[in-house]
């Protein structure tokens, strides 16, 4: 059953921890799963934070870290000094997850505990992943993993691997590399255990392996593991050497990650942000595409300037100018949402960019027919106006055309030309229907008027 964590369950902890009471309640919350842990320190605060976790298995500790609220664990770590940071969490973590947690430290701090570090090879894989870019798969990669000799023995096979399986929490894959520490193919547990003692990896092993490069971009990674189904992949530098593995955890991460990046980016917010960022943070992620959507309503107003003898002529036009800039955004977000989200997954396929266009063009023309239809007789019955009715009608179904493909076309382009495409289903799409949609429908509107 799941733990649901309360208030009341936080305030006993707290009564607890001003009493100083080993037993009970601090002794229990080790029994919890770590990202149950790290939701009560999310909820308490930094001082009793350092008071509960002396209570933890450094082992349990070390994931409770891994998994609290990002700003939490930067308060926390700002709490520590470098030896108990060293000592009581990143000696029992895996390389990657300590690279992680020794990135969100100063520089200077990152140093201390690094220097604090007692196993030499942990300290030494670390400040390796260091180097690597964060969204790579080399910053994504752990060291450890399970290797064996492509001309070792079974026995010496088993050896080996007993004593590499000791620093290893989860053992996805065994990989064999040659003497040169190439990655030459994968070796199956249950061919190990069923071969003849007197057998070799040689004999065993099968040489296809999926791999990718150290510095292969973690949307990349993400992608290959999601289309092959993978739970770890292996990584090599530029000479095929083995280096590393990406498990499916850090994976999942990274999607949503993404996921999270590119809803805010279409709901018009330019940095990665979230509810307990300062306000001048939260201001300086919101303001750029607030100040997009104030220019493009100051430019949809010089549109409507420009036709005020009309309304004035016509003030009925004035009631469907909502409608029409409404449908134009909205369309225009559903056709870009539905190209992002085709270019994230790589579902797209290789159909050419007209192909896509004119694929848009029959569905916004379908859509755009069943509306106006439907606008055209709400306008007949409760309008009584000819002119009204046909110039919405005709204006709604150019809009909708035209704010499927320019909602097809931007996001296409922004991918070609390198730039995140989730841009194209926010701010940026709606206001240019916006101003567009005004263009068409009095454009439409004169047009009509003039007729009957």
């Amino acid at each position: 059953m799941a733990f649901e964590l309360t208030k009341e369950y936080i305030d006993q902890i707290k009564v607890a921890l001003e009493s100083g009471e080993k037993a009970g309640i601090l002794s229990e919350v080790n029994e919890l799963h770590p990202a149950d842990i790290a939701e009560v320190f999310d909820n308490i605060s930094i001082e009793e934070g350092r008071s509960l976790y002396p209570f933890l298995n450094p082992e349990i500790a070390s994931d409770v870290l891994i998994e609290m609220d990002e700003d939490v664990r930067e308060s926390f770590l700002a709490s520590l000094d470098p030896e108990e940071i060293a000592k009581s969490f990143i000696e029992n973590m895996d390389s990657d997850d300590a690279a992680d947690m020794l990135q969100e430290l100063p520089d200077r701090k990152k140093d201390d505990v690094i220097s604090k570090i007692v196993d030499s090879e942990q300290a030494s894989d670390i400040v390796d992943l260091l180097h690597y870019p964060e969204d790579s798969a080399g910053g994504l990669m752990a060291k450890e993993l399970i290797k064996v000799n492509v001309g070792w023995s079974i026995m010496k096979c088993v050896r080996e691997m007993r004593k590499q399986a000791e620093d290893i929490q989860n053992v996805y894959t065994i990989y064999v590399i040659d003497d040169r520490e190439k990655l030459v193919g994968t070796l199956s547990l249950k061919r190990l255990l069923l071969a003849p003692t007197d057998s070799k990896v040689k004999d065993l092993f099968y040489q296809e392996v999926l791999s990718v490069k150290a510095y292969e971009k973690s949307e990349e990674v993400a992608a290959i593991m999601e289309k092959y189904d993978l739970v770890a992949l292996p990584v090599v530098d530029e000479l095929d050497r083995l280096i590393g593995r990406i498990t499916i955890d850090d994976i999942v991460d990274v999607i949503k990650e993404e996921a999270d990046k590119d809803y805010q980016m279409a709901s018009g917010i330019s940095e990665s942000v979230d509810s307990g960022d300062s306000v001048r943070v939260l201001t300086r992620a919101r303001l750029p595409w607030l100040l997009v959507g104030l220019l493009g309503g100051i430019l949809g107003a010089l549109v409507i300037s420009q036709y005020e003898g009309q309304l004035e002529i016509h003030p009925e036009m004035a009631l469907f100018i909502p409608l029409i800039a409404a449908m134009g955004g909205n369309v225009g977000v559903q056709s870009s949402a539905i190209i992002v989200q085709g270019l994230a997954n790589n579902s797209l396929g290789f159909d050419s960019l007209f192909a896509r266009l004119g694929k848009e063009f029959l569905v916004a023309l379908l859509n755009g027919i069943v509306c106006s239809v439907l606008i055209l007789g709400y306008t007949l019955v409760f309008e009584d106006s000819i002119n009204l009715a046909a110039a919405v009608s005709v204006a709604l179904i150019l809009v909708i055309v035209f704010a499927g493909l320019f909602g097809t076309f931007v996001p296409l382009m922004l991918d070609k030309y390198k730039i995140d495409p989730a841009l194209a289903t926010g701010p940026f799409i709606t206001t240019m229907n916006d101003i567009v949609g005004l263009f068409i429908y009095f454009g439409i509107g004169h047009l009509m008027y003039n007729l009957f």
